[in-house]
């Protein structure tokens, strides 16, 4: 098959892959972007039913476009899916869907690279992976594989009915276990929950969504993390309209409240003594979003309704006080583990210098030290907003900024190029002799 030649090739056709296209096509920057399966296709498959958007329909969106329905909802996992495809459509993005990318390498001797797909060879000046962090699921070493208890990543729950029969283990206390280990106890389940260390804001206070709390505070464009602060969970949710997240609330419908799962032997596993630390650090986190939101009402002056009860923390439940550390699979009657422990990145295809030794990307706000190699989608890149949709759009233009000055770089290189071969041409002796040719030939070196 021929090869291919465009500008940039984009890897991957989710909100990253989305945002990078518009941009590129407002530069007038030729590319293709690249995606192994459907649109938007993690939002379909890899999420369990129930899911929503963990942000409000007005504030998680490209500017492009709004979300259907209620500024103020919260958009299920399918209408997020269409609202993509709608966009691709209203952006005409070159999307080609069914292609796999098997391998990215630097072409020998001269600019650009060789992509190797599943339908043929692309050659590109630069290749933006915009692949996201959701790619391999995290399941810790924890229980052996062959323990008689269920395993799945929460990439594979879907619903209660699809696990088997009794108790479940949810290990993770971010947005994905809370709201899944809270779908399974409404359904009737004896849940187990174990929490790490963790953030929970207020999904609202005196009448707004964090997110705009967030956003007036400074919040999201908050470059690094706090130190220590590196595997520490948000755990809030959209689920049923939105609502903050409040574990003692879930212990005193039910739901049991266990630590950092930590090892496991003959059907039992072990808790880490770290239960009240990392509630007691949820809710400081909740305490110090509120300090700071009624001290930005009191600056600046807004008229908004005080909201005390934000600030109660019930009584601690018994699991708080006294704390499981162990519990024994078989006793209890618990037959699945929900592990909803993250995500690891897969960048195998991309055989280029651009990671460290950990396998990592190497970068700067997306910039790779590879020339021509870039990432977009990534936790942080930017900013605190860069994993939200809205937050992807914006690294999207920074780096179709960046791909559009190279381009100028190149074009004056290639436009100097080209009146120093018209000079050449235009200096060389014009004769259809090729004696008179070869001695004109000769005499210009001697003069030289």
């Amino acid at each position: 098959m021929p090869i291919e030649e465009v500008d940039t090739v984009v890897v991957g056709a989710g909100q990253a892959g989305l945002a990078m296209s518009e941009h590129l096509s407002a530069a007038g920057i030729a590319h293709v972007v690249l995606e192994r399966h459907r649109i938007a296709e993690r939002w379909r498959t890899a999420r369990w039913d129930s899911l929503v958007a963990n942000g409000p329909a007005w504030h998680d969106r490209f500017p492009g476009m709004e979300f259907p329905g209620h500024r103020d909802s919260f958009p299920s996992k399918e209408v997020v899916a269409d609202y993509f495809v709608s966009y691709a459509e209203m952006i005409a993005a070159p999307v080609r869907c069914g292609v796999d990318v098997t391998s990215v390498c630097r072409l020998e001797g001269r600019a650009g690279f060789r992509v190797e797909t599943s339908v043929g060879t692309f050659e590109a000046n630069n290749v933006v992976a915009a692949t996201g962090p959701f790619q391999i699921p995290l399941i810790p070493d924890v229980i052996p594989k062959d323990a008689r208890v269920t395993q799945i990543h929460s990439n594979e729950y879907r619903n209660p009915a699809q696990l088997p029969d009794g108790g479940v283990l949810v290990v993770g206390a971010g947005s994905s276990g809370g709201q899944i280990a809270d779908e399974l106890l409404r359904a009737g389940r004896a849940v187990y929950l174990s929490v790490g260390p963790h953030e929970r804001p207020p999904r609202s206070y005196r009448g707004y969504d964090f997110c705009w709390w967030l956003g007036v505070l400074g919040k999201w464009d908050i470059e690094t993390k706090t130190r220590g602060t590196e595997h520490v969970t948000i755990s809030v949710s959209g689920a049923r309209g939105g609502y903050t997240v409040d574990f003692r609330r879930l212990a005193e419908e039910g739901m049991m409240l266990v630590g950092s799962t930590k090892s496991y032997s003959d059907s039992k596993v072990t808790f880490a003594n770290d239960l009240r630390e990392n509630v007691a650090m949820g809710d400081q986190s909740l305490i110090s979003l509120l300090d700071e939101a009624d001290d930005y009402v009191k600056r600046t002056g807004l008229e908004l309704p005080e909201e005390p009860e934000a600030r109660i923390i019930p009584p601690d439940p018994e699991c708080l006080t006294d704390p499981l550390r162990e519990l024994d699979f078989r006793a209890a009657g618990v037959n699945t583990v929900i592990w909803a422990t993250g995500y690891s990145s897969d960048y195998s295809w991309l055989k280029v210098d651009a990671f460290d030794p950990a396998g990592k990307p190497r970068h700067q706000r997306g910039i790779s030290r590879e020339p021509g190699i870039f990432f977009l989608g990534l936790p942080w890149q930017s900013r605190r907003g860069s994993a939200f949709i809205w937050g992807v759009w914006h690294d999207a233009k920074y780096l179709a900024d960046r791909i559009s000055t190279q381009r100028r770089y190149r074009d004056y290189h290639n436009e100097r190029a080209g009146e120093i071969d018209r000079g050449k041409a235009a200096a060389a002796p014009r004769t259809s002799n090729p004696a008179i040719a070869e001695y004109c030939g000769i005499e210009n070196k001697r003069k030289s």
